[in-house]
């Protein structure tokens, strides 16, 4: 059995993504079923960076250092 089957459960959640950009991207591509995510822009909002995305969506770490929807 390959290992596509296996892992099909193993989910991940945005609060799990590493807190750098390209993991991200990498992420939200995986999330996209492998069509690829970019970032559109980025701006300073409350006094954090705030990535927008080409899937239409803003994501900003939080006070942990942790991805969430801005």
């Amino acid at each position: 059995m390959s290992q596509a089957f296996v892992r099909e459960n193993d989910d991940q959640w945005l609060d799990d993504v590493s807190p750098t950009l390209n993991a991200l991207i990498n992420f939200l591509t995986r999330e996209n079923n492998g069509i690829r995510v970019y970032e559109k822009n980025s701006r300073i909002e409350n006094g954090r960076e705030v990535h927008e995305m080409s899937n239409g969506l803003s994501y900003a770490k939080d006070h942990r250092g942790r991805w969430q929807m801005a």
